[in-house]
Protein backbone atom coordinates (compact mmCIF):
# COMPACT_ATOMS: atom_id res chain seq x y z
CA UNK A 1 0.00 0.00 0.00
CA UNK A 2 1.34 3.73 -1.14
CA UNK A 3 0.26 6.12 1.30
CA UNK A 4 -1.08 9.61 -0.13
CA UNK A 5 -3.30 9.61 2.50
CA UNK A 6 -1.52 12.45 4.96
CA UNK A 7 1.84 13.97 5.13
CA UNK A 8 2.61 12.57 8.44
CA UNK A 9 2.85 8.30 7.65
CA UNK A 10 6.74 8.66 7.91
CA UNK A 11 8.39 9.13 11.14
CA UNK A 12 11.15 11.73 10.78
CA UNK A 13 13.96 13.34 8.43
CA UNK A 14 17.37 11.21 8.98
CA UNK A 15 18.84 14.37 10.44
CA UNK A 16 16.59 15.05 13.70
CA UNK A 17 16.86 11.06 14.09
CA UNK A 18 20.64 11.47 14.26
CA UNK A 19 20.64 14.72 16.42
CA UNK A 20 18.17 12.56 18.62
CA UNK A 21 20.53 9.80 19.12
CA UNK A 22 23.91 11.81 19.11
CA UNK A 23 21.85 14.27 22.33
CA UNK A 24 20.35 11.26 23.71
CA UNK A 25 22.48 10.90 27.04
CA UNK A 26 23.28 14.74 27.13
CA UNK A 27 21.76 15.84 30.81
CA UNK A 28 19.65 19.35 30.88
CA UNK A 29 17.04 21.06 32.32
CA UNK A 30 13.01 19.84 31.61
CA UNK A 31 9.95 21.79 30.66
CA UNK A 32 11.75 23.47 27.63
CA UNK A 33 14.12 25.18 29.79
CA UNK A 34 16.77 22.89 28.12
CA UNK A 35 19.98 24.57 25.29
CA UNK A 36 18.37 22.93 22.70
CA UNK A 37 15.04 24.68 22.92
CA UNK A 38 16.71 27.67 23.53
CA UNK A 39 18.56 27.27 20.56
CA UNK A 40 15.40 26.38 18.63
CA UNK A 41 13.98 29.71 19.00
CA UNK A 42 17.31 31.64 18.85
CA UNK A 43 16.95 29.75 15.13
CA UNK A 44 13.70 30.16 14.68
CA UNK A 45 14.27 34.14 15.40
CA UNK A 46 17.00 34.79 12.94
CA UNK A 47 14.92 32.76 10.60
CA UNK A 48 11.91 35.54 10.34
CA UNK A 49 14.44 38.47 11.81
CA UNK A 50 12.06 38.66 14.89
CA UNK A 51 13.87 38.56 17.75
CA UNK A 52 10.79 39.89 20.56
CA UNK A 53 8.70 36.66 19.78
CA UNK A 54 7.67 34.45 22.24
CA UNK A 55 8.11 30.63 21.20
CA UNK A 56 7.00 27.91 22.83
CA UNK A 57 6.96 24.45 21.59
CA UNK A 58 4.02 22.00 21.53
CA UNK A 59 3.02 18.55 20.41
CA UNK A 60 0.80 19.05 17.94
CA UNK A 61 -1.57 21.26 16.19
CA UNK A 62 -4.72 20.72 17.88
CA UNK A 63 -2.77 21.25 21.07
CA UNK A 64 -1.45 25.05 19.66
CA UNK A 65 -4.87 25.96 18.62
CA UNK A 66 -6.56 25.26 22.17
CA UNK A 67 -4.23 26.36 24.26
CA UNK A 68 -3.92 29.68 21.71
CA UNK A 69 -7.39 30.54 21.55
CA UNK A 70 -8.37 29.87 25.13
CA UNK A 71 -5.14 31.57 26.31
CA UNK A 72 -5.77 34.82 24.24
CA UNK A 73 -9.74 35.24 24.74
CA UNK A 74 -11.73 36.16 27.64
CA UNK A 75 -15.21 33.54 28.93
CA UNK A 76 -17.51 35.24 26.91
CA UNK A 77 -15.21 36.26 23.29
CA UNK A 78 -15.44 33.98 20.18
CA UNK A 79 -12.92 33.09 17.43
CA UNK A 80 -13.87 33.80 13.31
CA UNK A 81 -13.18 30.64 11.32
CA UNK A 82 -13.77 29.73 7.52
CA UNK A 83 -16.56 27.11 7.52
CA UNK A 84 -13.49 24.54 6.70
CA UNK A 85 -11.33 25.44 9.64
CA UNK A 86 -9.89 22.80 11.62
CA UNK A 87 -10.89 24.03 14.47
CA UNK A 88 -14.61 23.90 13.27
CA UNK A 89 -14.53 20.62 11.47
CA UNK A 90 -11.77 18.28 13.18
CA UNK A 91 -10.76 19.14 16.50
CA UNK A 92 -13.63 17.16 18.07
CA UNK A 93 -14.79 20.50 19.71
CA UNK A 94 -12.24 21.21 20.93
CA UNK A 95 -12.21 24.90 21.28
CA UNK A 96 -16.07 24.76 22.15
CA UNK A 97 -14.99 22.55 25.62
CA UNK A 98 -13.02 25.49 26.41
CA UNK A 99 -16.00 27.60 26.65
CA UNK A 100 -15.24 29.88 23.67
CA UNK A 101 -17.76 29.75 20.44
CA UNK A 102 -16.79 29.29 16.94
CA UNK A 103 -18.21 31.61 14.46
CA UNK A 104 -18.51 29.88 11.04
CA UNK A 105 -18.45 31.76 7.66
CA UNK A 106 -18.92 30.20 4.19
CA UNK A 107 -16.33 30.18 1.92
CA UNK A 108 -15.73 28.91 -1.39
CA UNK A 109 -12.34 28.63 -1.57
CA UNK A 110 -11.43 28.10 2.35
CA UNK A 111 -9.77 31.72 2.74
CA UNK A 112 -11.34 34.15 4.84
CA UNK A 113 -11.46 37.84 3.51
CA UNK A 114 -11.99 41.16 5.14
CA UNK A 115 -15.51 41.34 3.84
CA UNK A 116 -16.37 38.42 5.67
CA UNK A 117 -14.68 39.21 9.21
CA UNK A 118 -16.54 42.98 8.77
CA UNK A 119 -20.10 40.80 8.64
CA UNK A 120 -19.35 38.65 11.01
CA UNK A 121 -18.28 41.83 13.92
CA UNK A 122 -21.26 43.88 12.97
CA UNK A 123 -23.60 41.39 13.37
CA UNK A 124 -22.97 41.08 16.95
CA UNK A 125 -23.41 44.45 18.40
CA UNK A 126 -24.42 43.53 21.72
CA UNK A 127 -24.10 41.61 25.57
CA UNK A 128 -27.16 39.55 24.08
CA UNK A 129 -24.33 37.60 21.73
CA UNK A 130 -20.24 36.04 22.32
CA UNK A 131 -18.37 39.18 21.39
CA UNK A 132 -15.76 38.30 18.17
CA UNK A 133 -12.36 38.96 19.25
CA UNK A 134 -9.95 36.43 16.98
CA UNK A 135 -9.73 35.72 13.46
CA UNK A 136 -8.44 32.09 12.76
CA UNK A 137 -6.90 31.10 9.33
CA UNK A 138 -4.50 28.24 7.86
CA UNK A 139 -1.72 28.57 6.19
CA UNK A 140 -2.05 26.27 3.74
CA UNK A 141 -6.41 25.98 4.50
CA UNK A 142 -7.87 22.70 4.66
CA UNK A 143 -8.63 22.77 1.07
CA UNK A 144 -5.22 23.29 -0.26
CA UNK A 145 -5.49 27.47 -1.16
CA UNK A 146 -2.71 29.78 0.45
CA UNK A 147 -2.86 33.19 1.97
CA UNK A 148 -0.38 35.63 -0.37
CA UNK A 149 0.96 38.52 0.99
CA UNK A 150 -1.60 40.89 0.26
CA UNK A 151 -4.20 38.43 1.61
CA UNK A 152 -2.42 39.12 4.92
CA UNK A 153 -2.14 42.51 4.75
CA UNK A 154 -5.99 43.07 4.36
CA UNK A 155 -6.77 40.63 7.01
CA UNK A 156 -4.35 42.19 9.31
CA UNK A 157 -5.97 45.70 8.59
CA UNK A 158 -9.56 44.89 9.00
CA UNK A 159 -8.51 43.12 12.40
CA UNK A 160 -6.83 46.11 13.88
CA UNK A 161 -9.30 48.13 12.54
CA UNK A 162 -12.21 45.82 14.32
CA UNK A 163 -9.78 44.98 17.65
CA UNK A 164 -9.41 41.69 16.69
CA UNK A 165 -6.38 39.03 16.88
CA UNK A 166 -5.31 37.51 14.28
CA UNK A 167 -3.88 33.85 14.53
CA UNK A 168 -2.56 31.42 12.12
CA UNK A 169 -2.67 27.89 11.91
CA UNK A 170 0.47 26.86 10.32
CA UNK A 171 0.27 23.22 10.30
CA UNK A 172 1.39 23.36 6.78
CA UNK A 173 3.17 26.84 6.64
CA UNK A 174 6.01 25.19 5.42
CA UNK A 175 4.36 23.85 1.94
CA UNK A 176 2.46 27.43 1.93
CA UNK A 177 5.41 29.23 2.07
CA UNK A 178 7.11 27.86 -0.34
CA UNK A 179 4.76 27.16 -3.17
CA UNK A 180 5.66 28.60 -7.09
CA UNK A 181 3.98 32.13 -6.78
CA UNK A 182 4.61 33.14 -3.29
CA UNK A 183 5.09 36.38 -2.41
CA UNK A 184 5.02 36.10 1.76
CA UNK A 185 7.36 34.99 3.25
CA UNK A 186 8.59 34.00 7.47
CA UNK A 187 9.59 37.31 8.40
CA UNK A 188 6.12 38.85 7.21
CA UNK A 189 4.36 36.64 9.85
CA UNK A 190 5.61 39.01 12.83
CA UNK A 191 4.66 41.98 11.05
CA UNK A 192 0.77 40.82 9.69
CA UNK A 193 -0.37 38.51 13.04
CA UNK A 194 -0.45 38.05 16.34
CA UNK A 195 0.52 35.01 16.86
CA UNK A 196 1.12 31.84 14.44
CA UNK A 197 2.61 28.55 14.61
CA UNK A 198 5.02 26.55 12.41
CA UNK A 199 4.23 23.10 12.08
CA UNK A 200 6.76 20.52 12.59
CA UNK A 201 4.66 17.11 12.17
CA UNK A 202 3.68 17.56 8.59
CA UNK A 203 6.77 18.38 8.00
CA UNK A 204 9.77 16.24 9.01
CA UNK A 205 9.42 16.19 12.38
CA UNK A 206 8.75 12.85 14.69
CA UNK A 207 6.35 15.72 15.94
CA UNK A 208 5.78 19.05 17.57
CA UNK A 209 4.76 22.73 16.58
CA UNK A 210 6.26 26.12 17.11
CA UNK A 211 4.22 28.31 18.75
CA UNK A 212 5.37 31.67 17.88
CA UNK A 213 3.49 34.84 20.09
CA UNK A 214 4.03 38.88 18.47
CA UNK A 215 1.45 40.39 20.70
CA UNK A 216 3.08 41.59 23.58
CA UNK A 217 -0.12 41.25 25.71
CA UNK A 218 -0.92 37.81 24.62
CA UNK A 219 2.46 36.68 26.15
CA UNK A 220 1.91 36.99 29.81
CA UNK A 221 1.36 33.72 32.00
CA UNK A 222 1.54 31.32 28.30
CA UNK A 223 3.55 28.76 30.53
CA UNK A 224 0.93 28.67 32.89
CA UNK A 225 -1.50 27.61 30.57
CA UNK A 226 0.87 25.06 28.75
CA UNK A 227 1.01 23.30 31.92
CA UNK A 228 -2.90 23.66 33.22
CA UNK A 229 -3.54 22.13 29.99
CA UNK A 230 -0.67 19.31 30.07
CA UNK A 231 0.96 20.32 27.63
CA UNK A 232 4.21 21.73 29.28
CA UNK A 233 6.57 18.63 28.82
CA UNK A 234 9.43 17.38 30.89
CA UNK A 235 11.17 16.26 28.12
CA UNK A 236 10.35 19.55 26.42
CA UNK A 237 14.02 18.66 24.77
CA UNK A 238 12.59 16.25 22.23
CA UNK A 239 10.26 18.97 20.59
CA UNK A 240 13.25 21.75 20.48
CA UNK A 241 16.11 19.50 19.08
CA UNK A 242 13.90 18.97 16.67
CA UNK A 243 13.17 22.55 15.69
CA UNK A 244 17.11 23.32 15.80
CA UNK A 245 17.60 20.81 13.18
CA UNK A 246 14.88 21.76 11.20
CA UNK A 247 16.13 25.64 11.30
CA UNK A 248 19.74 24.81 10.74
CA UNK A 249 20.73 24.87 6.70
CA UNK A 250 16.96 25.67 5.72
CA UNK A 251 15.96 21.90 5.78
CA UNK A 252 12.35 23.31 7.25
CA UNK A 253 12.18 25.33 3.54
CA UNK A 254 13.97 22.16 2.11
CA UNK A 255 11.64 19.66 2.75
CA UNK A 256 8.39 21.38 2.32
CA UNK A 257 10.01 22.03 -1.55
CA UNK A 258 10.38 18.65 -2.18
CA UNK A 259 6.33 17.56 -0.89
CA UNK A 260 5.17 20.66 -3.37
CA UNK A 261 7.45 19.95 -6.01
CA UNK A 262 6.12 15.95 -5.71
CA UNK A 263 2.24 17.41 -5.44
CA UNK A 264 3.30 19.55 -8.50
CA UNK A 265 3.87 16.09 -10.40
CA UNK A 266 1.00 14.27 -9.68
CA UNK A 267 -1.22 17.91 -10.11
CA UNK A 268 0.36 18.21 -13.91
CA UNK A 269 -0.58 13.96 -14.38
CA UNK A 270 -3.85 14.49 -13.66
CA UNK A 271 -4.45 17.63 -15.69
CA UNK A 272 -3.06 15.59 -18.94
CA UNK A 273 -5.63 12.64 -18.27
CA UNK A 274 -7.99 15.58 -18.37
CA UNK A 275 -8.94 14.91 -14.56
CA UNK A 276 -10.75 18.19 -13.28
CA UNK A 277 -10.10 19.64 -9.67
CA UNK A 278 -12.25 20.27 -6.54
CA UNK A 279 -10.30 23.35 -5.41
CA UNK A 280 -7.36 25.30 -7.01
CA UNK A 281 -4.37 24.48 -4.53
CA UNK A 282 -0.60 25.15 -5.19
CA UNK A 283 0.53 23.57 -1.93
CA UNK A 284 1.19 19.39 -0.89
CA UNK A 285 -3.18 18.93 -1.05
CA UNK A 286 -4.60 18.16 -4.13
CA UNK A 287 -8.17 17.09 -4.76
CA UNK A 288 -8.27 15.59 -8.56
CA UNK A 289 -12.28 14.53 -8.58
CA UNK A 290 -12.42 10.59 -10.34
CA UNK A 291 -15.02 8.05 -11.56
CA UNK A 292 -15.93 6.50 -8.26
CA UNK A 293 -15.05 2.94 -10.15
CA UNK A 294 -11.97 4.27 -10.57
CA UNK A 295 -11.24 5.48 -7.42
CA UNK A 296 -12.71 1.65 -5.83
CA UNK A 297 -9.77 0.25 -8.09
CA UNK A 298 -7.25 2.67 -7.04
CA UNK A 299 -8.01 2.01 -2.84
CA UNK A 300 -6.81 -1.22 -4.01
CA UNK A 301 -2.96 -0.26 -3.84
CA UNK A 302 -3.07 3.24 -2.52
CA UNK A 303 -4.35 4.97 0.40
CA UNK A 304 -6.00 8.06 0.53
CA UNK A 305 -8.72 9.91 1.74
CA UNK A 306 -12.68 10.16 -0.26
CA UNK A 307 -13.42 14.39 0.17
CA UNK A 308 -17.02 13.68 -0.65
CA UNK A 309 -19.25 13.11 -3.70
CA UNK A 310 -19.51 15.44 -6.66
CA UNK A 311 -22.30 13.73 -8.33
CA UNK A 312 -23.45 10.34 -8.24
CA UNK A 313 -21.19 8.86 -10.32
CA UNK A 314 -17.72 10.99 -9.45
CA UNK A 315 -15.96 12.19 -6.02
CA UNK A 316 -13.31 14.21 -4.87
CA UNK A 317 -10.03 12.82 -3.64
CA UNK A 318 -7.48 14.19 -1.35
CA UNK A 319 -4.21 12.88 -2.42
CA UNK A 320 -1.28 14.67 0.01
CA UNK A 321 2.88 14.52 -0.59
CA UNK A 322 5.51 15.23 2.07
CA UNK A 323 8.95 15.68 2.67
CA UNK A 324 9.57 11.83 2.14
CA UNK A 325 7.36 10.90 -0.84
CA UNK A 326 8.82 9.03 -3.39
CA UNK A 327 8.93 10.01 -7.40
CA UNK A 328 8.63 6.58 -8.28
CA UNK A 329 5.41 6.23 -6.15
CA UNK A 330 4.09 9.50 -8.08
CA UNK A 331 5.04 7.53 -11.62
CA UNK A 332 3.41 4.53 -10.34
CA UNK A 333 -0.04 6.47 -9.25
CA UNK A 334 0.48 8.52 -12.66
CA UNK A 335 0.77 5.46 -14.60
CA UNK A 336 -2.73 3.52 -13.23
CA UNK A 337 -4.79 6.54 -13.50
CA UNK A 338 -3.97 6.86 -17.35
CA UNK A 339 -4.32 2.71 -17.78
CA UNK A 340 -6.30 1.87 -14.86
CA UNK A 341 -5.11 -1.24 -13.40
Amino acid sequence: MIYFKNDYSEGAHPDILQALLETNLVQDEGYGDDQFCKEAADNIKRAMSYPDADIHFLSGGTQSNLLAISAFLRPHQAVISADTGHILVHEAGAIEATGHKVLSVPTTDGKLRPDDIRKVVLYHSDEHMVKPKMVYISQSTEVGSVYYKSDLQDLYAICQKFGLYLFMDGARLGSALCVKDQDLMLSDLPKFTDAFYIGGTKNGALLGEALVIVKDELKEDFRFHMKQKGALLAKGRLLGLQFRELFQNDLFFDLAKHANEMADLLRQGFQNAGYPFLSESPSNQIFPILPNSTIKKLQENYAFIVWGPVDDNHSAIRLVTSWATKEENIEKLLRNIRSPF
